[in-house]
C-alpha cells in the first residue's frame, strides 16, 4: 500500500494460482500474504493511480497437471473479476532439479481460451532458451549447482586442513 504513495511504477504480480491452497505450495511466502490481501493491496494501488488506463500485470506459470486445468482458468477469472489486469502466461520451463513440467500446447491454449472468454486481456509468454536450459526459470539449477560444488569444496578444504593438522 506505501508504494502507491511514492510512485507510479507498473504493478506486476506473481500469482500463478486461483486459490490460496494451491498457492501455499507453489509460493510458500503466501502462507504470511495470503491471496485476498496480496489482491487487496493491488484494488488499493490500481485507486491510488492518476493513470485511469493503467492496470496490473498478473504472471501465471503454468505447471502441467498442477495449476494448468480448465477449472484453475475459471477459478482465476472469477479471482480477479473486479481488477483492472492483463494476465501473462507462462507456460513452465522445466529444469533437471524439478519433478514440474511444461504444459501441453493444447492445455495452455484452453487455459488461455477461457480467461479470453471471460473477457480478459491474455498473453502466453513465448519461451526461449529452452533448448540450451538458458530459459526463464532455468538458469536458477546452475546456480543451485554452484552453490553446492561449493559447500562441497569448502568440506574438502576443511577436511584437508583436519587431516594436515
Amino acid at each position: 500500500d506505501r508504494l502507491a504513495k511514492v510512485s507510479e511504477v507498473s504493478l506486476a504480480v506473481s500469482l500463478h494460482a486461483p486459490n490460496d491452497a494451491l498457492r501455499n505450495e507453489l509460493v510458500p511466502i503466501n502462507r504470511k500474504y495470503p491471496i485476498a490481501m496480496l489482491l487487496e493491496s493491488c484494488r488499493n494501488y490500481m485507486a491510488a493511480q492518476t493513470d485511469r488506463n493503467r492496470v496490473v500485470t498478473v504472471e501465471y506459470t503454468l505447471i502441467a497437471g498442477v495449476n494448468d486445468q480448465v477449472q484453475h482458468a475459471g477459478e482465476l477469472a472469477q479471482l480477479l473479476r473486479d481488477l483492472p489486469c492483463k494476465i501473462n502466461l507462462i507456460p513452465f520451463n522445466p529444469f533437471s532439479q524439478s519433478d514440474y513440467r511444461r504444459p501441453s500446447g493444447n492445455a495452455v491454449s484452453r487455459f488461455w481460451q477461457v480467461l479470453v472468454d471471460a473477457g480478459y486481456i491474455v498473453t502466453v509468454r513465448t519461451t526461449r532458451g529452452d533448448d540450451i536450459d538458458a530459459a526463464c526459470g532455468q538458469l536458477v539449477g546452475q546456480v543451485v549447482d554452484r552453490t553446492q560444488r561449493s559447500a562441497r569444496y569448502r568440506a574438502a578444504q576443511d577436511t584437508q586442513l583436519i587431516q594436515v593438522g
